[in-house]
């Protein structure tokens, strides 16, 4: 079957601007910024708002890299579709299935957390039993229609900067001591074992741990394909990812080692609530707490909404089952949305049964696959841009092209190599492998199944396109 890469017109272009916009907005705000930015300080020091800025720069980069491909060839399947377009239909399964996989796992796991956090507050209620309850809510949302889901990761997304916003006025004002009883000092920086206590390499270590709290923000460009206006979307997303970044990590992160010793931040717990604690804000905790919980019910719906599209294009390009393809008349991949909503009842299943085996394994397993996606969609654009240049579509140019794109997918090769000499990293590296490995194998065998239906019809084998 020819590969879809116009707009598919079973999917409805309900989504508005604001949709995207905001989810462009909010969509790279979670847990990881909100909680991980705790073990972050803590293995880097004061300096830890510099390797957000590096991270921040690498991915903010991969994007526009992403914006250049989807402004010159929108579709539905964005980096997906690039990925066959330039390698071939191996590519393009591969691509799809593995990011499929990095967000079926991520709904399980959100959802677990969600569970966590309300049965603190309702501990007569199981964790598993909460966390299914989350999963059938956003699942009935995402099944309703695309402007359901739009709406809803709109105010997901506006509470999410609301209280990002609020945070850096509030700090922002203490650590200028205009806050009164403030002891915010610029001296917190280098007073307390150094700006970098455990040397320069940790700058760059850092960047493991960091690019992982930043997943996300490629969603808005597959949203972009069920908007009023893709093309125009997405530059506009890709446009803001840097000022996103620098404001909502850079600054925040900067601002948290001003205001307090980078020392009296622990690992594991909210350096967001340290602060506002340490400033003297009553129940900060609670406040930041509700704030957490609706980001971990934003990523389900994201999560939810991008597992079930990927379905959509890996079936209508005959690389997934083709009665998954089927839309409703509001222009939902039902069929998408519930096969992806049964993996992420599983994984809740799993967690409950085995949380220490099995469970553990899909999480680390996938936490590496999206490193490999944007490492597709940077040899993807370096791949398509003379295509894009002799067709005179290009409308919104890569910066420094090859240079600047081949340091970018260097860097990012260097990143995955760093994991291999981590011991507290090789092992989720070695299980992303061994997924990979797996869906290399269900292709090949897919290939082969196909190929034997058609020589038993005495058919001949269709060349797989590429185009």
């Amino acid at each position: 079957m020819p590969v879809q890469s116009e707009h598919d017109p079973r999917l409805k272009p309900v989504l508005k601007t604001r949709h995207i916009s905001m989810l462009a907005l909010g969509g790279v705000i979670g847990a990881g910024l909100f909680v991980g930015s705790s073990a972050v300080i803590a293995a880097t020091g004061p300096g830890a708002f510099i390797t957000y800025a590096i991270t921040g720069l690498i991915v903010a980069l991969v994007m526009r890299m992403l914006g250049e491909m989807a402004a010159a060839h929108p579709a539905k399947g964005s980096f997906v579709d690039y990925a066959r377009l330039a390698f071939g239909r191996p590519a393009g399964y591969m691509t799809g299935w593995l990011y499929w996989y990095f967000w079926v796992i991520v709904v399980g796991f959100e959802a677990v957390v969600g569970g966590q956090i309300i049965n603190a507050w309702l501990p007569g209620i199981p964790v598993w039993v909460i966390a299914l309850g989350l999963m059938m809510g956003m699942t009935l949302l995402n099944l309703m229609s695309v402007h359901s889901f739009g709406e809803a990761e709109y105010w997901f997304a506006g509470i999410k900067v609301a209280a990002i916003v609020v945070f850096l006025v509030v700090v922002g004002i203490y650590a200028c001591n205009l806050w009164p009883g403030s002891n915010a000092s610029l001296g917190n920086l280098t007073e307390h074992g150094g700006f970098l206590p455990h040397g320069v390499t940790s700058l760059f270590t850092g960047v493991v741990v960091v690019i992982f709290s930043m997943t996300g923000v490629e969603v808005a460009t597959l949203a972009a394909a069920e908007s009023e206006d893709p093309s125009r979307n997405i530059r506009k997303a890709v446009n803001t990812v840097m000022l996103r970044i620098l404001v909502f990590f850079v600054l925040a992160t900067f601002l948290i080692v001003v205001a307090q010793p980078w020392t009296a931040i622990t690992p594991g717990k909210s350096p967001f609530v340290s602060t506002l604690e340490h400033i003297g804000i009553p129940g900060a905790a609670d406040m930041l707490t509700m704030v957490i919980l609706v980001a971990v019910l934003s990523v389900l719906n994201a999560g939810l909404y991008t597992s079930s599209r990927l379905l959509h294009v890996l079936a209508c390009n005959d690389e997934a089952p083709r009665w998954i393809a089927k839309v409703s008349g509001k222009g939902v991949p039902v069929r998408g949305v519930l096969a992806s909503t049964l993996v992420g009842y599983g994984c809740v299943v799993i967690a409950a049964l085995w949380p220490d085996t099995v469970f553990q394994f899909l999480i680390n397993s996938s936490g590496t696959v999206f490193l490999f996606v944007y490492l597709m969609i940077c040899l993807s654009q370096l791949k398509l841009r003379r295509k894009w240049v002799q067709e005179g579509s290009l409308k919104f140019a890569m910066w420094g092209h090859p240079w600047l794109p081949l340091l970018v997918t260097a860097s990012i090769v260097a990143v995955l190599a760093s994991m291999a000499f981590d011991p507290t990293l090789q092992v989720s590296l070695v299980q992303c492998l061994l997924a990979i490995a797996a869906i290399a194998a269900s292709y090949i065998l897919l290939r082969v199944s196909r190929a034997r239906q058609q020589s038993l019809q005495g058919k001949p084998r269709p060349t797989a396109s590429t185009s």
